[in-house]
């Protein structure tokens, strides 16, 4: 199963969530809003909007997405459907490690690994291979895997990465106005942003969703194949970085809502200097957010 495919089939099963809350006869939000809702970009929105007309869930007319009536269980997608294979082991392999206090130099099994997560050793040795790419594992030769660690200098060479692509995906968005559409989508979140912030101690753990949201948005403005991949890297390890250091977390989620509000209002204002210096000010501050709250191994 594709990654673009589990996206497109958890996003669907979480509208028929949305439809279930709003209920039959009301309206569904714009495509924007909804965008911002599922955490999804808007062509997998109109995608799940025309399953949702299909099943005749919804009837979808320009700007009017009618209610016709509630989902029933056999509308969604099963489980096992919505979380790929590699997802599986992504997940499981970073709460190992992450959770795991494992020091650089522990040596990794692909058949302990797959027992410990209850996945078949291909899964396993697939994921390995696929991760090992980024540094943090490496293969010794016809011998086992070894961590590397995720070290304040891996932490600040994939932060420079990142910082260029993204400036670089912001100042073309702005290039000669911002592009209406990623601008409207942006301006869409607003809501969402503003209600986490006022209940932060109830749903501060909603922010990663939206943040991935948000630089998913920018990053997709390059079109750009290699930036896109490398996006699954910065989702990876930047968004587990919420939780490796409970303390503040509450407190680093809400110095971020406030960032991205701030880049909101300056791109509704139409204020490009205002925008691109909130912008490098939320960048910023992601990466003393990242150094700060992990506990690296070099230090122990």
């Amino acid at each position: 199963m594709s990654r673009n495919n589990v996206i497109y089939k958890e996003a669907f099963n979480r509208s028929l969530d949305r439809v279930a809350e709003i209920g039959a006869g009301e309206s569904l939000p714009s495509e924007a809003q909804l965008a911002s809702q599922l955490g999804i970009s808007r062509t997998t929105v109109r995608a799940v909007l025309e399953r949702l007309q299909t099943a005749g869930i919804v009837h979808w007319s320009g700007r009017q997405k009618s209610i016709l009536r509630l989902p029933v269980r056999d509308d969604y997608f099963p489980a096992d459907e919505t979380v790929s294979r590699s997802k599986q082991v992504e997940s499981v392999f970073m709460e190992h490690v992450l959770g795991g206090d494992l020091a650089p130099g522990t040596i990794l099994r692909e058949s302990e690994l797959a027992r410990e997560f209850n996945l078949s050793p291909s899964a396993v040795r697939e994921f390995l291979i696929r991760f090992s790419r980024f540094g943090l594992i490496e293969k010794e030769p016809n011998r086992h895997w070894v961590l590397r660690g995720f070290t304040r200098s891996f932490a600040i060479e994939l932060f420079e990465v990142r910082e260029t692509w993204e400036t670089l995906a912001f100042d073309r968005f702005l290039a000669n106005g911002p592009e209406p559409e990623l601008l409207a989508w942006l301006v869409a979140m607003r809501p969402d942003l503003e209600s986490i912030r006022d209940k932060i101690n109830q749903r501060y753990l909603e922010f990663p969703r939206q943040d991935e949201a948000f630089h998913r948005a920018i990053f997709e403005h390059l079109h750009n194949r290699f930036v896109d991949d490398f996006f699954q890297v910065v989702s990876m390890i930047f968004h587990y970085h919420y939780r490796w250091n409970k303390s503040d977390e509450k407190d680093r989620n809400l110095a971020a809502i406030e960032d991205h509000l701030a880049i909101i209002a300056a791109l509704e204002a139409g204020d490009v200097t205002a925008a691109r210096q909130a912008f490098q000010a939320h960048l910023e501050q992601a990466r003393r957010t990242l150094l700060q709250s992990v506990r690296w191994e070099e230090e122990a």
